[in-house]
């Protein structure tokens, strides 16, 4: 019975060891899983990314880049809130020195602003902290072109009441850096028309007002602006403006009556300098606009932004919402906004000097 008894034993002892050490392993297992769980969470998990607008509400800037909020987080690992926070001043130069010298790069902070700020930096003004080639970029909704519009009840028919009046058209502008401002100036490099520049305002939609008002007659905003978002769908319906020139390589089908810059360059004869000064300035247009992060950001999280944004601009509701705004989407990736904002930054001296004149330096 004692040895009987000894075998039983052993034997219990035998399954109490194993079934320990098995709990040992088990254990060691779940805890092994749930540190690989941890340590795979995307980084994106429970934060928030602050998108960071150049201008005041209701612009265009403003409301594409908060629409591409609204889709790009769901295609970031994560799923993190994007929330927008409108930074206004100089034409966007004071949001663009906030996310390059200000925000960290650590994926938490990515901007919209006004893409022909590069010209500020171009001519040296004092103010700009940044250095266009280095942000890191994510993409943009579209490539674009711009018009110069005017309201139709000022005394200006055509280009040559223009060229000739001896009372210059009151213009509106944010900033030396935006389209309300060079536009005018380019014009009168090119084309021998004269405007005075009225500035100061926050955003476009204080120059609606002023337009509305009377302060100023003209302006020039993008062409995807003009005819995708109010007032400017009622005023060309109702003829409140009427468009006198574009800058596009050919006529937008939507202005199919209104002659190119390009076309009256030829019909008065532009020098050549002239036109070469307008295709460097014309290249900011195309950057469209433009979403971009601070320099130096980790090469894992700039691939993340850069896909979510890639891929929301395929999102259907995102197109389908664009389509009903009238708006194009023509998108850029991260890539080639990097490759043009290094392109665009590298100009010789004289290009340089005669920008110094449009920008008002």
């Amino acid at each position: 019975m004692s040895t009987q008894r000894n075998s039983v034993y052993r034997t219990q002892l035998y399954r109490t060891v194993m079934r320990s050490t098995w709990l040992f392993f088990a254990a060691l297992i779940l805890l092994g899983w749930h540190a690989s769980l941890h340590a795979q969470a995307p980084f994106y998990q429970g934060k928030t990314i602050r998108l960071i607008i150049g201008s005041t509400a209701g612009g265009g800037y403003d409301l594409w880049a908060r629409h591409a909020a609204r889709y790009m987080g769901k295609y970031i690992p994560g799923s993190p809130e994007i929330v927008p926070q409108n930074m206004p001043g100089a034409g966007g130069v004071v949001a663009a020195n906030y996310v390059y010298g200000v925000a960290k790069p650590d994926g938490l902070a990515i901007g919209a602003f006004n893409p022909a700020l590069y010209f500020d930096q171009l001519v040296g003004r004092a103010e700009v902290k940044f250095d266009w080639a280095k942000f890191t970029w994510i993409g943009s909704p579209e490539q674009n072109d711009i018009l110069h519009y005017i309201r139709t009840d000022a005394p200006f028919k055509t280009i040559d009441d223009l060229r000739n009046t001896k009372d210059p058209p009151r213009c509106g502008s944010t900033g030396t850096g935006t389209t309300g401002h060079y536009i005018p100036r380019l014009l009168e490099e090119t084309l021998g028309i004269k405007t005075i520049i009225v500035g100061g305002y926050q955003g476009g939609a204080e120059i609606d007002l002023a337009v509305e008002r009377n302060e100023v007659v003209c302006w020039s905003p993008l062409i995807a602006t003009y005819f995708g978002r109010e007032p400017y769908k009622r005023w060309h319906n109702t003829g409140f403006t009427r468009v006198v020139l574009q800058t596009g390589s050919k006529r937008n089908e939507r202005l199919k009556d209104v002659p190119t810059l390009n076309e009256l360059m030829q019909q008065y004869k532009t020098s050549d300098s002239g036109k070469r000064l307008a295709k460097v300035v014309l290249t900011a247009a195309t950057l469209g606009r433009p979403i971009s992060a601070p320099p130096g950001m980790p090469a894992d999280r700039t691939k993340i932004l850069r896909e979510a944004y890639a891929k929301a601009m395929k999102d259907p509701e995102l197109l389908a919402e664009a389509a009903k705004r009238s708006w194009d989407v023509d998108p850029l990736n991260g890539e080639e906004l990097e490759s043009l904002s290094k392109d665009v930054v590298a100009q010789p001296g004289e290009v340089i000097e005669r920008m110094k004149w449009v920008l008002g330096k």
